[in-house]
């Protein structure tokens, strides 16, 4: 889990936590009470200071009998115990088509700290009218563990403008990629842009190359590539031969490829490779993606059409490391309130090349948090057992592993002919070839163990999702 983080400033670490209240709440014009109900995940973007105080971000849960079960709640903490004497909520959720929000706060006192820090009086607001009011209670004998247990300091990572600059220091036999995919609902369009930077082993100058590719419902998919081209240097992104992927901006032409989209990231950062494996580079390749989801607006062109994109679903990813895996199979699945990042491969040394692929599975949960909670346990399961499986093949391949009390399948389709083959060169002169569609189908379940397996959440996927397998 990840708090949102500042670059280059304030404080390196961050706090994260999770709570659960209980209690009532009255509704105006009801002469009853109701169950309340209510699940928070809370990050801030510096350590909580206990003199001070601390502004923090909120999602979670909030369920009323009866009335409302919205597990898209968000709002933020002020979190000030001894300077303010207070924990302030204030957190908006929807119940029965209304929007409202609860504020309220717990007035810490000296004379009585456990029963001032565990209750929480509130009132309910619609539209800054009041709709009732409430009271919640931290339960310490079943929640005090938990809570405790939840609390993470983790390292703040900056926004996703952090790592948009180029890794790559001047070290041959590497390999840098900046490549964004995206969905356009209205139509069903697929959209790939590739930017590569690749240092040859042998030493030779670096160059820059790179494709553009659409996936239209209907006809063929249109591709052109660009470069190579001499490696420009650029000190917020990508840019050469006339293309460049910088900060919120994607431009640039192949062929008859014309686009310019502006784009607008809409989650924090993903690490689907170890978060230690991007800031070291000890991996053969890492992957990430600086912001999980991301929007983008503008235009696609291609031959005589001319897609005008506002706000549609995608994410850019980055990639660096010494070249293409021997096999490797990735699947980016925008969930609509979730994210499922998958990259499974199969290493180029002659030992390795022999083993399963290791697989790395990121699910971004609405809440924020991210499951499983390390990169490295889909990897490597516990001392080797427990690892995820992932079945690489064509047109079907899959995922299954277990973390917890969860697991999940992942079900990955790539019709022939929504697919392109394109040829990879590695920075010591090997090729592979990948099989790329943005419009793959897949089908993904969740199940939790409640004495036996239950499905928890189900997603199916009709040409939206985005999916690659590679061979050599």
């Amino acid at each position: 889990m990840t708090a949102a983080g500042r670059s280059g400033r304030g404080s390196t670490r961050g706090t994260a936590f999770r709570e659960s209240m209980l209690g009532t709440v009255r509704l105006d014009g009801e002469d009853h009470t109701r169950r309340v109900r209510l699940d928070l995940h809370v990050t801030a973007d510096r350590v909580l200071r206990p003199l001070g105080t601390t502004e923090a971000q909120a999602q979670g849960r909030v369920r009323i009998a009866g009335w409302a079960n919205d597990p898209g709640a968000a709002g933020e903490l002020e979190i000030s115990p001894l300077a303010r004497h207070r924990i302030r909520y204030r957190i908006t959720f929807t119940a029965d088509g209304r929007r409202l929000a609860l504020d309220g706060w717990k007035s810490v006192t000296p004379r009585r700290p456990l029963a001032s820090m565990t209750r929480l009086p509130f009132t309910l607001y619609e539209d800054g009218v009041r709709a009732g009011e409430g009271a919640l209670r931290f339960p310490l004998a079943s929640g005090l563990a938990p809570f405790l247990a939840s609390f993470r300091f983790p390292r703040n990572e900056g926004g996703p403008d952090t790592f948009a600059p180029p890794r790559w220091s001047g070290s041959p036999g590497r390999t840098e990629v900046w490549y964004t995919t995206a969905t356009d609902p209205a139509t069903g369009t697929g959209l790939w842009l590739h930017h590569e930077l690749v240092a040859p082993t042998d030493g030779s100058a670096p160059y820059a190359h790179g494709w553009a590719a659409v996936f239209p419902t209907c006809g063929p998919v249109t591709h052109a590539r660009f470069g190579p081209a001499a490696w420009e240097r650029p000190q917020d992104g990508f840019a050469a031969a006339g293309v460049a992927a910088r900060p919120g901006r994607l431009t640039g032409s192949a062929g008859d490829l014309r686009w310019d989209l502006a784009e607008q990231p809409a989650g924090a950062p993903l690490f689907t490779f170890p978060r230690w494996s991007w800031r070291r580079p000890l991996l053969p390749a890492a992957q990430m993606l600086p912001a999980a989801r991301a929007d983008y607006s503008g235009t696609v062109s291609y031959g005589t059409t001319t897609l005008a994109l506002d706000g549609v679903p995608g994410a850019t990813a980055r990639i660096f490391g010494h070249g293409n895996a021997h096999r490797w199979a990735w699947l980016h699945a925008d969930l609509g309130d979730e994210v499922l990042e998958v990259v499974a491969a199969v290493s180029t040394r002659p030992v390795l090349r022999r083993l399963p692929p290791l697989v790395f599975l990121r699910l971004r949960r609405r809440d924020g948090s991210t499951w499983p909670r390390r990169a490295e346990r889909t990897a490597v399961g516990w001392a080797g057992l427990g690892r995820f499986r992932c079945a690489i093949g064509l047109p079907t391949w899959t995922v299954t592993g277990r973390a917890g009390l969860r697991r999940i399948r992942v079900e990955v389709t790539q019709p022939a002919d929504r697919t392109l083959a394109l040829e990879y060169t590695d920075p010591d002169g090997a090729r592979a070839t990948c099989r790329n569609t943005e419009r793959a189908d897949a089908q993904v379940v969740l199940e939790r163990w409640w004495g036996r397996w239950r499905p928890e959440r189900r997603w199916t996927l009709d040409g939206t999702a985005h999916a690659e397998v590679g061979t050599r």
